[in-house]
């Protein structure tokens, strides 16, 4: 009995590590900006954004590249744990990120920049087909105006 009960209990403990050390948002990313909104609409829209998720111990590395309407050119990135706590941003409109991970398909984090007005929060979820992830944020954005948007991502 003993040995059916340890066995049982190992099996849900590799169930359970594997459970939650999956991340599925890793891969390549592409906006789809016809079905992405924001509001207020962005006063320099994207043209092409595609996002580069790299596994990292505990954590992620992200690199975004792209295009604004206007030409300039989109070259972000961070690598960050899963843990809450601030990782330092390149490139980008904000200059700290915190993530947590909720589960492999789930996903929230939260956007600063040091001095300024923008602040985000935003979730991040994975189709259950792994296809699409779908992320909604809201906050303040450079201009200190309230900020929304749900952003349309189509796996590579």
């Amino acid at each position: 009995m003993r040995n059916i009960v340890g066995k049982l209990f190992i099996g849900m403990a590799i169930t359970a590590i594997a459970m939650f050390g999956a991340d599925n948002s890793i891969g390549t990313w592409k906006r789809n900006v016809d079905k992405s909104k924001f509001t207020p609409p962005l006063a320099n829209p994207i043209k092409s954004l595609t996002l580069t998720y790299e596994a990292m111990d505990g954590g992620i590395k992200l690199t975004a590249t792209g295009e604004r309407k206007d030409g300039t050119a989109i070259n972000s990135s961070y690598t960050a744990k899963y843990d809450g706590k601030e990782y330092p941003v390149t490139g980008a409109t904000w200059d700290t990120t915190s993530l947590k991970q909720i589960d492999a398909n789930t996903f929230t984090f939260e956007n600063k920049k040091t001095g300024g007005k923008y602040h985000i929060t935003g979730r991040s979820v994975i189709s259950k087909d792994g296809k699409t992830m779908t992320t909604t944020t809201k906050g303040t954005n450079a201009e200190g105006q309230p900020s929304t948007s749900t952003i349309i991502y189509e796996k590579q």
